[in-house]
């Protein structure tokens, strides 16, 4: 999960949601562990009892937000953004901004897929249903509801329709 660490009040929203569609789908759920989105969604998917990861860029410990289970800090900054998405199945994008694009950036190189959120402004809104470049032929998936995250999901992860949501 990618997004703004100044997140609006509607993407926190948002990421609480689909933290807990995560967890009910039986997700890590994994982030770059601080405030706003990523905070987000590790408190909706902590609720449900899912695992949480935050790949900090700093090197403290106590700079991971209290929603994570596990907090790796890697003292390496943004270039930790290349590791969140390499520890990733997929990439959900809620909003965004440098730091969120650079993310999807190397989502689009490490051929993840990317999901990408509309409704909430940022980079997800900016690309949702685009191509970064003609590196691939598919498309950043455009989503703006749970249901619509979901059935994308299950499609995507086929694992996961052995799980009820």
């Amino acid at each position: 999960m990618i997004g703004n660490s100044h997140a609006s009040p509607e993407a926190a929203a948002v990421a609480e949601d689909v933290g807990r569609l995560l967890g009910r789908l039986g997700c890590v759920v994994i982030s770059g562990g601080g405030t706003g989105v990523m905070e987000a969604v590790s408190r909706g998917a902590s609720q449900t009892g899912a695992l949480t990861i935050g790949i900090l860029p700093g090197d403290q410990l106590a700079h991971g937000n209290p929603w994570l289970d596990v907090v790796i800090p890697t003292g390496i900054g943004y270039a930790r953004n290349s590791a969140n998405v390499l520890a990733a199945d997929v990439v959900i994008a809620i909003g965004g901004s440098s730091g969120t694009l650079s993310e999807i950036a190397y989502a689009w190189l490490y051929d993840k897929p990317v999901i990408a959120w509309a409704g909430v402004g940022g980079w997800s809104e900016r690309l949702a249903g685009d191509q970064l470049d003609d590196r691939r032929a598919d498309r950043i998936e455009r989503v703006a509801t749970l249901a619509d995250l979901e059935g994308l999901l299950r499609r995507l992860l086929p694992q996961l329709n052995h799980h009820e949501a």
